[in-house]
């Protein structure tokens, strides 16, 4: 509890810079970072943070604190945020939440996520769920149009976790996927498979029914 206190102090007290630190000169960025990094590990090693500043000036900054997809620390961010205080201009956030536009990627105009040699838009990935019966979570295929390409790339697998928690937001995802395997898509089209932003909504209609199950 004393390492809770010690953190929001310590955020209280510094908000203004922390809320400017974009503008601050290299050195003030790292050293700033540095001690909001040291204050959030004394409270609990596993938890990251993330600073959002916003592109208006009217909107907050935003505090997110992770536990990078480890259900282990998931309680220890609800419990720090719970006792985050009331400061104007800012927002703190337990989770990463979803960030992606269904509406662009609907439209294709989503951007394509680049890292190193790998390109993929998630508007272009369907899935298809494996049986799940009674289980919590769901098993899926994802499907890919240059699986064959990049099938031996280690790095693929993790670009398209990235994907799936920008699109579920970090608690949804570990709490609704178990098993994630790729694959090429069809080059012919095959209408049982669903588009890979369409998977919040399959999951909202999974555990509808589920509950509609038990009564």
């Amino acid at each position: 509890m004393k390492s809770i206190i010690l953190f929001w102090d310590w955020i209280r007290y510094n908000e203004h810079t922390l809320r400017n630190l974009r503008n601050e000169k290299p050195g003030v960025q790292k050293m700033f970072i540095y001690w909001l990094d040291k204050h959030l590990h004394n409270y609990c090693e596993n938890l990251e943070s993330i600073l959002m500043f916003p592109a208006n000036e009217n909107e907050p900054t935003r505090l997110v604190i992770s536990a990078s997809g480890n259900p282990e620390y998931f309680d220890q961010v609800t419990t720090l945020v719970e006792r985050a205080p009331m400061l104007r201009n800012w927002k703190f956030v337990a989770f990463i939440q979803p960030s992606q536009s269904i509406e662009e990627m609907e439209a294709g105009l989503d951007k394509p996520y680049v890292f190193k040699d790998i390109e993929l838009k998630a508007s272009e990935l369907k899935f298809m769920p494996f049986q799940y019966d009674d289980l919590k979570k769901i098993d899926m295929i994802v499907y890919l149009k240059n699986f064959t390409v990049h099938c031996t790339n280690k790095n693929l697998l993790h670009v398209v976790f990235i994907i799936l928690q920008d699109l579920l937001g970090e608690k949804s995802l570990f709490e609704n996927l178990n098993f994630v395997e790729l694959a090429q898509l069809p080059e012919q089209e095959d209408n049982e498979l669903i588009y890979l932003y369409e998977l919040q909504a399959f999951l909202d209609n999974l555990i509808s029914f589920k509950s509609k199950k038990r009564y």
